[in-house]
């Protein structure tokens, strides 16, 4: 249905060209924002609605004393969410504004659009069961280790001030004498939360559908194929700024493979587009400071990167 409405809205409704760059742009734009507006306020909507029945304190005592299972745990509730690097954002912030450990949040960020049911199944057609396995487990280790390092590094500062606020102010219980009034409490966040971050969406998926639409693959293909020993983190960095479903991801990476790119140089393209992209990074804006989404980038991006290099070691095990 919102596919049907994208197209229609696009094509239809504004009279532009199916086979324009500009008509595809606009399409993703529209059938993006919506799918995405409509997650973020559903999923914030849930989480409200099951945070009354769990308070904040009991949220945050009980991840705080796991260590490294905290990030284990969130890595793993990640790794079976279906959602991309952007509409993972609404859960991410749910857990920070709990009080949840920065670096336990980031354990999930990162993990959620890395691997998820879908582009597990096209991997397993595509690459077969071995690859998919040692990807899937390299997906969950970048979401845990690089949570542990974040969490390490004690960066809750670079939150925004309202975030710092709800996290550090006393929490009081509160009472629902009613199912509506938990309802209620759900709704109101969804409100709350969507008011504050829906131009960041806008922007970050308008530049998102910029990219996805006006970047040629084959302009990709021929920089990465062209690199030799460099071509691990020549393709991350340009995996990072990308944005595309998961439908797109895997066949680019196919492609790349089939073209003569290493194994670890494509599957680190994939895993950089998947996990990182530019309209997240603005999205994210809306949570922390500059210095933290750096960060975050930064270290994940060398995850990502070493485990690109492992892939290429192992290729001849793996094919």
């Amino acid at each position: 249905m919102l596919l049907r409405f994208a197209d229609w809205f696009s094509y239809d409704l504004l009279g532009l060209s199916l086979e324009s760059r500009l008509g595809a742009a606009v399409n993703f734009f529209i059938y993006d924002s919506v799918k995405i507006f409509l997650l973020l306020f559903a999923m914030i909507f849930v989480i409200g609605v099951l945070r009354t029945f769990l308070p904040q304190h009991k949220i945050k005592r009980w991840m705080g004393k796991r260590g490294v299972a905290g990030n284990f745990y969130a890595a793993l509730f990640g790794a079976v969410t279906p959602f991309c690097s952007c509409s993972s954002i609404p859960i991410f912030l749910g857990f920070l504004e709990a009080g949840i450990p920065l670096g336990v949040t980031f354990s999930f960020l990162i993990t959620s659009p890395l691997i998820n049911e879908y582009l597990v199944i096209l991997m397993l057609g595509f690459f077969g069961w071995k690859i998919t396995l040692l990807y899937v487990f390299s997906g969950m280790l970048i979401g845990v280790v690089s949570g542990l390092i974040l969490g390490r590094m004690k960066l809750e500062k670079y939150l925004v001030p309202d975030l710092i606020a709800k996290r550090e102010s006393d929490i009081k219980e509160e009472i629902y004498p009613a199912f509506t009034a938990r309802i209620k409490f759900g709704w109101d966040e969804a409100v709350s939360i969507t008011k504050k971050i829906w131009l960041w969406v806008l922007v970050g998926v308008g530049i998102g559908a910029a990219i996805h639409n006006y970047v040629p693959q084959e302009m990709i293909q021929g920089i990465i194929s062209k690199t030799g020993i460099f071509s691990v983190p020549i393709a991350t960095i340009l995996g990072v700024p990308m944005y595309g479903s998961c439908a797109a991801i895997v066949p680019i990476a196919v492609v790349l493979f089939q073209k003569g790119s290493p194994l670890g140089t494509a599957l680190a393209f994939m895993m950089a587009m998947a996990a990182l992209s530019l309209p997240e990074a603005i999205m994210l804006r809306r949570a922390m400071q500059l210095q933290l989404i750096v960060l975050f980038f930064g270290i994940t991006t060398l995850g990502i990167i070493i485990t690109g290099y492992l892939f290429n070691f192992l290729q001849n095990i793996l094919v």
